[in-house]
């Protein structure tokens, strides 16, 4: 016999599971800026502006962002990472530490196509994931702040791929015991996908499986873009995928009690709302939520604080 259906809020859970209800992210203004569009020198560009980012605590317990500049001068897809330094996760105007990272043709990245960093801290060692346009690449480092790239056994940087010209992008990992999640952006066909690939040691990976697509965020190139998931407790997890960027910046929250499945052209049990922000990183620091997230002018990133409310 099928299991009975029991609606809580707008989910439907199986009655033969836990039920979870979940909660809505709330945005608590004001916003604060921390960062602005920064000085490249020789390679900046009239319409440059700063895109998808990193944000964490080095070793030293200051606060850094790499971020991704694109319409820069660098040869390529004009893209290159660049490095802030903030004393304190709040406060406004961080300073700026000049370019960390450029693409390495020879390492088998595309010039100019680096995007989409994420920093996490694993022991004494921080990691680095980032797209090369083509492929997931990773680097580490002891300080938090200066990384080097990990080459594969090709003597490459790129660890996986979701296909040619899909460009593979938006990496953000996840661990849950000794596993960890690398969730990831691709557009094979011109439809764009969360994929999420897993592992042991961030060496060796799985095959990919598509974890969200469609629903009412859209099947196009941008609908599923800077995944990010936030297991808010055990077994409520919330992914975070981006629309659009600029004054009419999107993304959409969808719940899941499977950090594999946030729905597959529906938003049937999964989709919770939108926030009116681009590109977010959710900071968990001293029992609090974060959000940080593009200025609606590509100008720069701001921050605010981050309540989770029961849903109506």
């Amino acid at each position: 016999m099928a299991a009975a259906l029991v609606l809580i809020g707008s989910l439907n859970v199986s009655a033969q599971t836990q039920s979870v209800a979940y909660r809505t992210p709330v945005i608590q203004e004001p916003w604060i800026q921390i960062t602005g569009n920064p000085d490249l020198g020789d390679l900046s560009g009239d319409k440059q502006q700063p895109v998808d980012f990193a944000i964490w605590q080095a070793s030293d317990g200051t606060w850094q962002i790499l971020e991704c500049i694109r319409n820069t001068k660098e040869p390529g897809a004009t893209r290159l990472l660049y490095r802030w330094e903030g004393a304190k996760l709040t406060e406004p105007g961080w300073r700026p530490m000049g370019i960390a990272m450029r693409a390495e043709t020879s390492l088998g990245e595309a010039a100019g196509g680096l995007q989409a960093p994420y920093v996490f801290r694993e022991g004494d060692i921080f990691n680095m994931f980032y797209g090369d346009w083509n492929h997931i690449c990773r680097a580490t480092s002891f300080d938090g702040k200066n990384f080097s790239r990990v080459l594969q056994a090709n003597g490459q940087s790129g660890m996986f791929s979701e296909g040619k010209a899909a460009n593979t992008r938006d990496p953000m990992v996840l661990k849950r015991g000794d596993t960890y999640y690398c969730y990831d952006a691709a557009y094979p066909d011109d439809k764009c996908s969360v994929y999420c690939r897993t592992s042991t040691d961030l060496k060796t990976w799985s095959e990919p499986k598509q974890v969200a697509f469609g629903g009412s965020a859209g099947k196009g190139k941008f609908s599923a873009e800077c995944p990010f998931v936030v297991e808010l407790t055990p077994g409520e997890f919330y992914l975070f995928r981006t629309q659009h960027y600029g004054s009419q910046s999107q993304t959409s929250v969808y719940y899941s009690n499977d950090p594999m499945d946030f729905g597959i052209d529906h938003d049937e049990g999964h989709f919770v709302c939108t926030l009116p922000v681009a590109a977010p990183e959710i900071v968990k620091f001293e029992g609090r939520y974060y959000i940080a997230a593009l200025l609606p002018s590509l100008k720069g990133i701001e921050i605010a604080r981050l309540d989770w409310m029961p849903a109506k």
